[in-house]
């Protein structure tokens, strides 16, 4: 089971037993992911913070025989207390994220990362209306995917 090193955007997360969790990312080789973060969930753990929605995170992984384990992770953008802290942000960062999940699914997709982490980076910056910076990645993201 080799260890490879990925960068990604965190899409979701959900509780998988008492201390573990499925984490879905978009990682910029890989396209859509999905990982097993070990005991995450547990108030001493090492990397749980980074693994929340709308993180963007250097990860250290390995191969597992139906999930990916996720062994390490620093965080390379903290997008995700901007974002949340707000509802209309957290409105539109949840529609890109989604949007974002449902056009890689067919493999790599450098171009729908790239696309995400500027708008996540916007959207965080609260530069412009959240409305607007939702509209031009979903714009932007459909046209990449070809439609």
């Amino acid at each position: 089971m080799p260890l490879y090193r990925e960068q990604g955007v965190v899409l979701r997360t959900q509780k998988l037993g008492e201390a573990d969790r499925i984490v879905t990312l978009l990682t910029q080789g890989r396209g859509l992911l999905r990982a097993a973060a070990k005991g995450v969930r547990r108030t001493s753990s090492k990397f749980g913070a980074r693994l929340e929605p709308f993180m963007v995170a250097d990860l250290q992984l390995y191969e597992g025989r139906t999930l990916d384990t996720i062994t390490q992770a620093s965080t390379l953008g903290a997008y995700g207390p901007h974002i949340s802290g707000d509802y209309d942000r957290y409105r539109a960062g949840s529609v890109m994220v989604e949007t974002a999940e449902r056009l890689s699914e067919g493999g790599p997709a450098p171009e729908q990362y790239r696309l995400l982490i500027g708008a996540l980076r916007t959207l965080a910056q609260g530069s412009i209306p959240a409305a607007l910076a939702r509209d031009g990645y979903l714009l932007r993201a459909m046209a990449a995917a070809g439609w």
